[in-house]
């Protein structure tokens, strides 16, 4: 374990000095700062928050906290789920609120270059009247474009076009010393040695503090669809997937979602989902050319859902149809999180033909442990977001059984040859269950690279290894 020195008022002076008015002691920190939105992983107050606005200051923070052994804790919007922006080790927060400027859009080269603190939500609004758009669709749109880097964020649109990996050109990176270092850059592609870039990204700012990001754009399909397709059974439903993928029609999303869940976003928007008489749900999304050229893909996918068992197949075709059904499925996490005192997520990845098998496992664990856990996510790509929900149970029973059922759902993500996290990251919170899942030799491996591009383990400190 590395020893950190606490922020003196010697180095406040220097931040102050360094960013005036930007710079927040203890006393003045907003509580926010101190967990991000999932609260059940603990508060912890840094010492100092800074508010970076260019590469230079990042890097001259890092420069003087890596001599003074201080640890930082890079922070974009504080909306992850797993704790990796929180300053468990004290120390600075460093953010990237305030760094929220789209640099450039490059039409020749299909390519745009941004700051780390942009919103994801924000971002598309710079490309309008390209005809070009980004494709990664994390389900926060609150969240930045450089945490999603950062994490490799994945998001309903995975299954066509890929995740935010597949979007990376270019980053510059802020090393633990204060060196500013370019990865990539407007190329599409390279063999010119180890690929840094590919390191840094989903490494949740252990190797280094991203300061700017150069990302892939793609010409924006001209219509697009969404059906949702009812089932009797859960069973039935997630089963029809790996069948819908091999039909040919090209799903760019494909989502399932239980009954359960939609009433929760039901009563928690205040709205009626279209569709209530099925207990389970595959909500699918098709891009094309134009109107004409989805009529086939829409042939080929009604004809096997009803094939599969579906008791319809209902288009949604207007901007009205469409938004019904889609703020419904954004609203999941935050309805499941308003029914219940406290909640924990497992953000399993699964083979997609293991999904079923996935959730009848869950559901067993539910029933054994007598606990409410919910669930939802894409099918298309594998990734279940899993909730276990506190409800009424006491402090100590919670504990209990929430660590029972955890170690079974990993267990189970184990066996069936999945990952701990598809899209949400490690953090601090599953340290434990990646360590379980990868083994001894790899983590051995990353801790050995965290070492070479940190030696002083100042960045994000007590995060992934």
């Amino acid at each position: 374990m590395n020893a950190f020195n606490r922020v003196t008022d010697k180095d406040m002076a220097y931040f102050s000095s360094l960013m005036p008015g930007r710079v927040f002691g203890k006393d003045e920190i907003l509580s926010d700062y101190a967990h991000d939105e999932m609260t059940e992983y603990g508060s912890f107050l840094p010492e100092a928050v800074l508010q970076a606005l260019s590469a230079e200051e990042i890097c001259a923070v890092l420069k003087y906290c890596n001599e003074r052994r201080i640890p930082v804790t890079p922070r974009g919007a504080g909306t992850g789920l797993c704790g990796g922006c929180v300053a468990v080790h004290g120390g600075v927060v460093l953010s990237t609120e305030k760094m929220k400027k789209v640099l450039e859009v490059d039409t020749d080269n299909l390519t745009a270059t941004l700051e780390p603190g942009v919103l994801l939500m924000e971002f598309p609004k710079a490309l309008e009247g390209t005809g070009l758009f980004y494709p990664p669709d994390p389900g926060e749109k609150t969240a930045t474009m450089g945490g999603n880097a950062m994490t490799n964020a994945g998001g309903m649109r995975a299954v066509r076009y890929g995740v935010t990996r597949d979007y990376i050109l270019g980053m510059d990176v802020a090393l633990a010393d204060g060196t500013l270092i370019h990865l990539g850059g407007k190329t599409v592609k390279t063999s010119s040695g180890y690929s840094l870039i590919d390191l840094m990204i989903g490494s949740e700012g252990t190797l280094g503090f991203l300061t700017r990001l150069t990302v892939k754009l793609i010409p924006e399909p001209a219509a697009n669809v969404s059906l949702l397709i009812p089932f009797a059974e859960l069973d039935a439903c997630i089963g029809a997937v790996p069948k819908l993928l091999k039909s040919g029609c090209e799903p760019t999303a494909i989502e399932f979602m239980e009954r359960e869940v939609i009433s929760c976003a039901e009563e928690y928007l205040g709205k009626q989902f279209p569709d209530t008489g099925a207990d389970a749900y595959l909500l699918v999304r098709l891009d094309g050319a134009s109107a004409q050229a989805l009529e086939k893909p829409i042939e080929l996918l009604t004809d096997t859902a009803l094939s599969l068992g579906a008791k319809d197949v209902l288009l949604a075709d207007t901007d009205e149809r469409k938004e019904s059904i889609w703020n419904a499925r954004g609203a999941f996490l935050e309805a499941i999180k308003g029914s219940t005192d406290t909640m924990d997520e497992c953000d399993v990845v699964v083979p997609r033909n293991a999904i079923a098998e996935f959730v009848a496992k869950m559901t067993e664990i539910a029933r054994d442990a007598q606990i409410r856990i919910h669930s939802f996510g894409h099918a298309g790509d594998g990734n279940l977001h899993i909730y276990v929900c506190r409800d009424a149970l006491p402090e100590d029973e919670w504990k209990q059984k929430l660590s029972g059922v955890m170690e079974r759902l990993y267990a189970e993500a184990r066996r069936l040859r999945g990952q701990v996290s598809g899209e949400h990251g490690i953090g601090h919170a599953k340290k434990q269950f990646l360590s379980d899942s990868l083994g001894q030799k790899q983590i051995e491996l990353m801790r050995g690279i965290k070492a070479v591009f940190d030696p002083n383990g100042i960045l994000n400190p007590g995060k992934v290894v």
